[in-house]
């Protein structure tokens, strides 16, 4: 009797700290409570009375993805299939057939096997199409056809692929497949050791710091980290790595979040490897997340030389958040900063152009600066390097090709039309380019600028004013002059495709290390760091 009467007046008090606490913790939380409740009411009653057979799963997915869609593309909902593809990419470990793949409606096409793993000893090359996977057409598969070449170590799977037209098989045993963080580490001239980190795996801190003593042990007393085209990864690897360069406790990255406990500051916790080694980091357009913590940290101590272009700006950090069924949210709960304060996030995800694309910081609202030594350095558009190699940058008609997987392709038509037996000297002739711009004619490549579209639009208003009509020969010469001007456009960057090209066809026939060994000699971003480090006070005056 007394429990009884205990939870009576229990019960009504934990009640009414509920309310005012929940009132208190979120004063939209009604909000939220109210609007799910709306959802759910109205997919049920949707199911169940549409006049057609609906498919409750693919409604939900679509309602989902629509959703995130209004956010950053780094918010994103993610199956069991999705949730694993995450954790190979943080491992760099699987097991299946080891090779990158391109998931397309009704194929697989093999980017690029890894040497002496399982497809390179099946034969598979890169442009290989798989159609089919044992028994099941890879059209016919509803779910992510990728994972039908993953399984256990040791199993057998039979994949009928196309090559060059004509259809072929094979019968590869998977195995455990170990991705390196760290393709290349090479002792260069002058004793510059050279480093290149593809992707923040949870080794990438390990395999890095053994590149730099292996290197150091061998003579090197300069380095160069090339992060180009890293697309980021875990965050704590990339303190691990600045860390090598700076001392213990240093600040290396905060993030701000509306949520206290995400309010977070990065310090280096060892000893550094160097605080000495003259060094420079190599980034692009291309470089990301992680990459843009090391490089902008590093440029804001004064410990580093920045070269190449500027990166991408994301700026974002994202956590996974367990669902049900196995699902997870990846979500992006915070802003980083570099030591200096300023975060380089480049485009205003809040604020979108009629096509609907995210638009970048506006140049009245980007601040300045200051590193370790008193350079200026700005926010609001990724990191801008101290030397910066403007002729490398990619331009829209070189984005345009290789977004349409053009040179990829030639270079697969290149590989089984040409023999190549070294890539030492290799470089295309005018004769390949003008193949290559043939090859994009006979594809019907074509592409759209900004320009020609705001003169869609302002045609389609002078049409609605009744002023079509005076416009209309103006508009025609204009149209004539872009095209032309287009059309130079593949001339005017001829030394940057054949570059894209000739790394392409090289991967092709000596897989990423004959690539990264190419690229090394042929590539004038690492020439650039070479020639900075070659002069000791060159290399300091960029700090100052």
């Amino acid at each position: 009797m007394k429990y009884t009467l205990k939870k009576k007046i229990v019960l009504p008090v934990l009640a009414v700290v509920v309310l005012f606490t929940g009132t208190a913790f979120k004063s939209d939380f009604f909000e939220i409570a109210k609007q799910i409740e709306i959802f759910t009411t109205l997919f049920k009653e949707l199911n169940m009375n549409y006049v057609d057979k609906t498919n409750p799963g693919e409604l939900m997915d679509s309602a989902i993805k629509n959703m995130l869609k209004e956010l950053d593309p780094y918010t994103v909902f993610m199956n069991e299939q999705d949730v694993e593809a995450a954790r190979i990419n943080n491992t760099g470990d699987y097991t299946g057939i080891g090779a990158s793949i391109k998931t397309l409606k009704d194929k697989l096409v093999v980017i690029e096997p890894y040497k002496d793993y399982p497809a390179d000893k099946a034969g598979l090359k890169a442009g290989d199409e798989i159609i089919k996977v044992d028994n099941i057409l890879v059209s016919d598969f509803k779910q992510n056809s990728g994972d039908l070449l993953k399984g256990a170590q040791g199993s057998e799977v039979t994949v009928v692929f196309e090559r060059q037209g004509k259809t072929q098989t094979a019968k590869i045993t998977r195995e455990e497949v170990e991705i390196s963080a760290v393709p290349l580490y090479k002792l260069l001239d002058n004793n510059i050791g050279y480093v290149a980190l593809s992707k923040f795996t949870s080794k990438a801190a390990f395999e890095t710091s053994n590149a730099i003593k292996e290197l150091k042990a061998d003579g090197a007393d300069k380095l160069i980290l090339d992060l180009r085209g890293n697309p980021g990864g875990l965050l704590n690897e990339a303190i691990k790595i600045v860390n090598f360069f700076v001392p213990k406790g240093q600040l290396v990255v905060t993030t701000k979040s509306k949520v206290d406990k995400y309010n977070q500051t990065y310090f280096t916790k060892k000893e550094p490897l160097d605080l000495e080694i003259p060094l420079v980091i190599l980034i692009d357009e291309n470089s990301a997340s992680a990459s843009e913590i090391v490089s902008g940290a590093l440029q804001d101590l004064d410990r580093a030389v920045v070269v190449g272009n500027r990166s991408f700006g994301k700026g974002l950090v994202q956590r996974p958040k367990k669902l049900t069924y196995g699902t997870q949210l990846k979500v992006t709960i915070s802003r980083y900063y570099t030591p200096s304060g300023r975060c380089i996030q480049a485009l205003d995800y809040w604020n979108r152009d009629e096509e609907g694309n995210a638009v970048r910081t506006k140049q009245e609202n980007i601040t300045e600066f200051k590193t370790k030594n008193g350079r200026s350095v700005f926010d609001g558009g990724g990191v801008q390097p101290d030397v910066e190699l403007l002729n490398l940058k990619q331009t829209n008609v070189t984005k345009n090709i290789l977004k349409d997987d053009l040179i990829f392709n030639y270079a697969t038509n290149y590989f089984y039309n040409n023999s190549v037996a070294d890539y030492n000297g290799f470089k295309l002739s005018d004769v390949d380019f003008n193949n290559f711009k043939s090859y994009l004619k006979s594809n019907n490549f074509s592409y759209k600028t900004k320009t020609e579209g705001a003169l869609e639009k302002a045609m389609k208003i002078a049409s609605e004013e009744e002023l079509l009509g005076n416009l209309s020969n103006s508009y025609s010469n204009l149209t004539n002059e872009l095209n032309a001007i287009k059309n130079k456009a593949i001339d005017s960057n001829k030394d940057q495709i054949l570059m894209l090209l000739e790394n392409e066809i090289v991967k092709c026939y000596f897989y990423r290390e004959g690539m990264y060994e190419y690229v090394l000699k042929n590539n004038d971003v690492v020439n650039k760091a070479k020639e900075i480090l070659s002069e000791k006070q060159k290399y300091l005056s960029y700090l100052k």
